[in-house]
């Protein structure tokens, strides 16, 4: 019985901590459309969303956006959630040598890598994070790359109240509530609204999707002369979004009402 007992204890070590830990850590498999470009080893990380490595590479994880600290910035405040979204994603990474996957550009401007990060178990980092609530997906118009299942791993989050879907902060906006384009200057000012388009029109090359009857104070999503491209490639008529409802995600600003930019068409959830 002592000899069970002391075996016991030992599997229980291993279940508790090591194996066990090492393959409930494993995650979503890396995207097909995004490919390796590099490695390195994590050797700090910044926030939620942001490593350094041994090469002395900053290494920012392109696709998402995790609750963002003040890093120095006088007057800055720390979103709610920042430091447990950093610490959840240090238990992931810190001291790990990491794969580096790309799926659109390679640098932003202020020199940091943007990479989707791979483990050397195989687990997606980016999926990670958005699966268990502590990042959303935030892509651009020129990384839109693995949209698809980080949009299916953040609802399943959401709709599971994980993370930051458990605070109100980062709940969906209605695009008809008032006091929405306050948060513009709010915290954070990324947010999702969700509503129905009512009327779509078009000035001077700029597209406007109303969510309410007057276009001078509701919600409005615009998309400039120089994005309709992109839209045109994915073979989607802006014009078409009229009647439907919709899941807008981007940063608020206060122009006559709320107003969100939309660079490229994964900004738009049709529901």
């Amino acid at each position: 019985m002592q000899v069970n007992r002391r075996l016991l204890l030992v599997l229980g070590g291993l279940l508790g901590g090591g194996l066990w830990h090492r393959k409930a850590a494993a995650g979503p498999a890396v995207p097909a459309d995004l490919k390796r470009v590099g490695q390195g080893r994590v050797v700090e990380v910044v926030d939620g969303d942001t490593v350094r490595l041994d090469n002395r590479e900053q290494v920012r994880l392109v696709g998402t956006q995790a609750p963002k600290l003040p890093l120095g910035r006088p007057g800055y405040p720390t979103w709610p959630l920042g430091p447990e979204s950093r610490a959840h994603l240090a238990e992931l990474v810190t001291g790990q040598r990491v794969e580096l996957w790309s799926g659109g550009t390679r640098r932003d401007r202020h020199g940091r890598v943007l990479a989707h990060l791979v483990t050397g178990d195989g687990t997606w980092i980016q999926g990670a994070m958005l699966r268990d609530g502590f990042a959303r997906v935030y892509t651009f118009k020129d990384n839109r790359a693995a949209i698809r299942p980080m949009l299916a791993l953040e609802a399943a989050a959401r709709a599971s109240r994980l993370g930051l879907w458990a605070d109100t902060t980062y709940r969906v906006r209605q695009a008809d509530e008032a006091g929405l384009a306050a948060e513009a200057g709010g915290v954070p000012g990324y947010h999702l609204v969700e509503g129905k388009v009512l009327r779509v029109g078009q000035s001077r090359g700029r597209w406007f999707l109303n969510f309410g009857q007057d276009q001078r104070s509701d919600f409005t999503a615009t998309v400039a002369p120089e994005d309709t491209d992109v839209f045109e490639e994915a073979g989607i008529d802006i014009a078409g979004y009229k009647g439907h409802k919709l899941r807008i995600r981007g940063w608020i600003e206060d122009r006559n009402g709320a107003s969100i930019d939309v660079t490229h068409p994964e900004q738009i959830e049709i529901l």
